[in-house]
């Protein structure tokens, strides 16, 4: 194996674990992608989805429900997501041609952290047939956290990915029974992630010892990237009243394609000698401070929602959304320096997700009450692809949540969901020779406790 192939796939699996991160999730939403945008339909686990009617907010998941709301109408609400993410070591190794020693580190603490998912809806009412709207929310992100020495911070220490959706939307009701709504999509996306390097098995493995340091897990440093991006995309919705008490629900929302730039950056860990020598040997730097950019293509989502009024106080709900992830099979970083393209492999599949609730408006009252349960599919396939900045697997959703309207024109929503997740487990292999993207961050073998608790609150208001 020459230094040169050496270093550059090195190259490429250092930043196909940073890479990674930008592909990351929380455990509450399918892959990386957060459905809390709207607190009336969190209490129903979501199963109200695009026949969803009980504030404007239900216009991001179907732009044809604004025929629901007369006049001019407004809400905001947030989502306080509590992440439990703890990781346990199952034998993670640096790789066998470096000794196959145990690598060192706890086991990271509470991957998971506590975020904050706000989110507003506006919509007015033009005529008898024509109603505009719009929602400002965050429909994907993340935030991981691992301790700075845990057993596997060669693929992750760091990751903050956070997004801004403004979506202008209009609907129009083509006879009392059918209405069809459509909206447009500007995206921004924004992502920070990093994690160790381990300066001292590549010295090991690609330059025989040269830069001085003493082998694996000896001479740690970090890599950073920083980039964000703006995407734009559409959606598309129908509403239609089978009868004066069902009603169902259709949306479609595209795919979003972001062109992430931003830079990469590295520190410490003896990088300046391992620069310095392969500069020498291949006339090229690696390692160094440089511009990178990327493509993401966010997945497009289908949903089928039925709504039916069982009588004046109980309403039974059920919906399933699709969601396209397969889009996912590999993420290319490409560097504005000489280092080579970093390539990593996903092979993430679609998911699909169900729910169903049930809401209680008792006669003469002022409060409704909500409760549901959806199970959830995690695209991730299997353990081998699975990441520390991605400990997600499939999961059931138990939710509630109540309305309370003190007057015709305002009301408080309030909803909590806890989501038991499925153990996930864990299992990077890595191979010196031949060298693979996991080479240089050691066998990663274990499983996490996972489980995410949502409390959500919301305000609307009808002018």
């Amino acid at each position: 194996m020459s230094n040169q192939a050496a270093s550059t796939t090195s190259i490429k699996a250092l930043v196909a674990t940073i890479a990674g991160c930008t592909l990351s999730s929380a455990v509450n939403a399918s892959g990386f992608a957060l459905i809390e945008q709207s607190v009336s339909g969190m209490g129903t686990a979501y199963a109200t989805g695009a026949a969803h009617g009980d504030d404007n907010s239900a216009m991001f998941f179907n732009p044809a429900t604004l025929s629901l709301f007369k006049g001019t109408q407004a809400s905001a609400g947030a989502h306080i997501v509590i992440a439990q993410s703890k990781f346990k070591d199952g034998g993670s190794t640096f790789a066998a041609a470096l000794g196959g020693a145990p690598l060192g580190g706890g086991d990271g603490g509470n991957g998971g952290t506590t975020g904050f998912v706000p989110h507003a809806a506006f919509s007015h009412q033009l005529d008898d047939r024509t109603w505009i709207g719009l929602t400002i929310n965050a429909p994907f992100g993340l935030a991981t956290d691992y301790d700075d020495s845990w057993v596997g911070r060669y693929h992750a220490l760091e990751s903050e990915v956070a997004t801004v959706n403004i979506n202008p939307a209009i609907a129009y009701k083509v006879n009392d029974r059918l209405t069809l709504g459509a909206g447009l999509s500007a995206q921004y996306l924004k992502a920070r992630l990093s994690n160790a390097i381990d300066f001292g098995s590549i010295d090991a493995a690609v330059l025989g010892g040269a830069a001085g340091t003493a082998g694996p897990g000896s001479a740690d440093g970090v890599g950073e990237v920083e980039g964000d991006s703006w995407g734009f995309g559409f959606n598309l919705g129908l509403l239609f009243q089978v009868t004066d008490a069902t009603r169902i629900g259709m949306q479609f929302r595209s795919e979003i394609d972001h062109d992430v730039e931003g830079d990469a950056k590295f520190y410490g860990g003896g990088q300046a000698a391992v620069s310095a020598v392969i500069l020498g040997g291949l006339g090229q730097r690696q390692f160094v401070d440089t511009n990178v950019s990327a493509d993401v293509k966010l997945p497009a989502t289908a949903s089928f929602s039925v709504y039916h009024q069982l009588n004046p106080e109980w309403a039974v709900v059920a919906d399933y959304t699709w969601t396209g992830w397969n889009t996912l099979k590999e993420l290319r970083f490409d560097f504005d320096s000489n280092q080579a393209d970093a390539v990593t492999t996903f092979k993430w599949k679609n998911t699909d997700r169900f729910g169903v609730g049930t809401i209680y408006s008792p006669a003469g009252s002022a409060w409704a009450y909500r409760v549901g349960v959806a199970y959830d599919e995690s695209p991730i396939p299997d353990a081998q692809h699975r990441t520390p900045r991605l400990p997600g697997e499939d999961r059931l959703w138990v939710a509630l949540g109540a309305g309370f309207s003190p007057s015709p024109n305002m009301r408080f929503d309030f909803g909590y969901a806890h989501l038991f997740v499925d153990d996930p487990k864990i299992n990077k292999n890595a191979s010196i020779v031949p060298l693979n993207e996991d080479g240089f961050r050691g066998s990663l073998v274990g499983s996490y406790d996972a489980s995410v608790d949502i409390i959500s609150a919301q305000l609307q208001y009808i002018f």
